[in-house]
């Protein structure tokens, strides 16, 4: 027996469908672009996020280049005689 057949024999009413309201829905930054808000705040914070990493990054680089080849005698660096 199929829910419908089911929900009319003991006399409840149909079941309804849940559809999404307006306030469920993000809004879209703009009409033509497919990005809701939602999705721009999470783009922000993972740019943030990366930036600090590409930071942090740079910094190791340059502390290596700068003191830790020299040091381990990989490579002099061009302004030291």
């Amino acid at each position: 027996m199929g829910e419908a057949k089911r929900r009319k024999s003991l006399g409840l009413p149909p079941k309804q469908n849940k559809t999404k309201s307006k306030s469920d829905e993000s809004l879209r930054l703009f009409n033509w672009l497919p990005l809701t808000i939602k999705q721009r705040d999470s783009l922000m914070r993972l740019s943030i996020i990366a930036s600090w990493y590409g930071i942090g990054g740079l910094v190791i680089l340059w502390v290596v280049v700068r003191f830790i080849g020299p040091a381990a005698g990989w490579w002099t660096p061009a302004d030291s005689l």
